[in-house]
């Protein structure tokens, strides 16, 4: 995997509001971006994923849709965030069976692990207010219509594995464990969440830099 550049990320917190403002969630919409699949073909033109079914849809001429099966990757570029994002097709088990082919987001990667993510949107009968600090929470996303909001489900990708996280502080030392002392440290100076997703980010690239 090619070195992914996400600089939309560090706009996260300021884009929410535009967000909920507009309604809809990033999966809801059409972006600017490219599909390349398993036999090397590139395909441009508006993209619309469904991580939920593991699809993607190409708007050109026409409408197309492709399934994780046929896709090495695909990218877009979020107006709603500020930047590229870029999914990848990797073998997984979500159901704890056999793997198949599953899109997942690259938040960042390097030589020793990979950030990976998979977002979804869910209900939220919290009844918080439009600018709430949850709101600008980049974990729970904006809330929308007062009753959903966008999550994410975290993965990393070490040793050739592809590991859920469950959002623990615990389970994050654990498996950055050979450098665990000096990420905590990181963590507590910089003020670090272990369960946000740009803190995570910043977490994940630190592991690499010092690994």
């Amino acid at each position: 995997m090619r070195h992914i550049q996400l600089t939309f990320i560090f706009f996260f917190l300021y884009n929410l509001i535009g967000i909920a403002q507009s309604g809809q969630f990033p999966s809801q919409v059409w972006h600017k971006g490219q599909i390349t699949t398993n036999n090397g073909q590139i395909f441009q033109g508006s993209l619309k994923y469904d991580l939920e079914n593991n699809l993607v849809q190409l708007q050109n001429s026409g409408i197309e849709t492709f399934g994780a099966s046929n896709v090495v990757q695909f990218e877009i570029f979020d107006e709603q965030y500020g930047g590229i994002r870029t999914f990848y097709t990797l073998p997984y088990s979500l159901t704890g069976e056999y793997e198949t082919p599953i899109f997942f987001e690259i938040l960042t990667e390097g030589n020793n692990i990979v950030l990976l993510c998979r977002e979804y949107v869910t209900t939220d009968n919290r009844g918080m207010g439009m600018y709430s600090p949850m709101m600008m929470n980049p974990i729970w996303g904006p809330q929308m219509s007062g009753a959903y909001k966008l999550a994410f489900n975290f993965y990393f990708l070490k040793d050739a594995k592809i590991q859920r996280y469950s959002q623990k502080k615990k389970e994050l030392l654990d498996i950055l464990y050979d450098r665990s002392d000096e990420v905590e440290l990181y963590m507590r100076k910089n003020r670090l969440a272990h369960d946000q997703r740009g803190d995570l980010l910043r977490i994940t690239a630190y592991y690499n830099q010092i690994r």
